[in-house]
């Protein structure tokens, strides 16, 4: 065994002390002096960086607050995210009721004859057209050619009670055509106006209703309790005389208590606006219209 002697003299072990630490470092490489070296400057920058953190921690904590109120938490996101939307079942569609125009068109292909009337009027054609006014004979509304050969194609006649407490009983618009007479015997009448005094005659006036040419005339009658009244006119177009009546009839005033006069200018008025849509189409007679059948029938073959 070894014997170890340990001076008791400070001097002597302090000299000691430094010679093995020199030649301790002496001993060292080059690279374990820099590893040593670059160690101490690690451990410098570490501890600047943590003084640095620890002297400004505020403005870091106010960042970070702003950051996190003005971006939703997780747990919203999550939440609104998970969280199921009701569904509600679309409204069933509501079925909207078509009005119906006011006025109804009337056409007939075989006098060429087209207007609009009311729908609510009533309208009758062919055999059964010829007008009538109530409590007035049918001798009272004739036609008025003075050329016999005129055809009756349509009448349209207002609702009764059109205008309430007045002497108002009925009126119409009707439609005649005449092929027998020229255009010259289409400008006259065969009634007289019987509204002149003397009783003579009246020549007809020339009027435009809406863009046709016409002459007209117009009729009076009246008696203890009926009145009528009729206007005529009279058009030329493709070689046919047209004839369009306005008719009204009264009955009951000064009789009936409580009855009034009707305007009688207010029911013209409405038969006017019928008249003032009178529209002729040429009318295909059968050698007219043979051509037209051999072209469709060679279109065929």
């Amino acid at each position: 065994m070894a014997t170890i002697w340990k001076s008791t003299n400070p001097e002597t072990n302090k000299a000691n002390k430094n010679t093995i630490s020199g030649t301790m470092l002496s001993s060292w490489s080059r690279q374990q002096k820099l590893a040593m070296l670059a160690s101490f400057v690690i451990l410098g920058l570490l501890l600047a960086v943590s003084a640095c953190s620890k002297q400004s921690p505020k403005p870091a904590l106010v960042s970070v607050s702003s950051a996190t109120s003005n971006s939703p938490t997780p747990g919203a996101a999550a939440l609104s995210v998970t969280t199921p939307t009701a569904v509600t079942a679309p409204a069933p569609a509501k079925k909207t009721r078509k009005k119906r125009p006011a006025n109804v068109t009337y056409s007939d292909v075989t006098s060429g004859v087209s207007f609009l009337y009311p729908r609510k009027f009533a309208l009758i054609s062919g055999d059964r057209a010829q007008p009538q006014i109530a409590a007035v004979s049918m001798d009272d509304v004739p036609m008025n050619f003075v050329q016999p050969g005129g055809v009756t194609v349509a009448t349209v006649a207002l609702p009764g009670g059109s205008y309430p407490g007045t002497d108002f009983a009925s009126a119409f618009f009707n439609v005649n055509v005449n092929r027998s007479v020229s255009k010259q015997e289409c400008e006259r009448f065969a009634l007289v106006d019987t509204r002149n005094a003397d009783g003579e005659a009246v020549d007809a006036e020339k009027v435009k209703i809406g863009e046709t040419d016409m002459e007209t005339t117009s009729n009076f009658s009246a008696a203890a309790m009926k009145q009528t009244e009729t206007q005529y006119y009279h058009s030329y177009d493709h070689g046919a005389c047209y004839e369009y009546v306005l008719g009204l009839g009264t009955a009951g005033y000064g009789i009936k208590d409580g009855v009034e006069p009707v305007n009688r200018d207010k029911v013209f008025a409405k038969l006017e606006k019928i008249l003032a849509t009178v529209k002729i189409n040429p009318v295909e007679t059968e050698h007219s219209a043979e051509p037209a059948i051999a072209t469709i029938a060679a279109g065929k073959e």
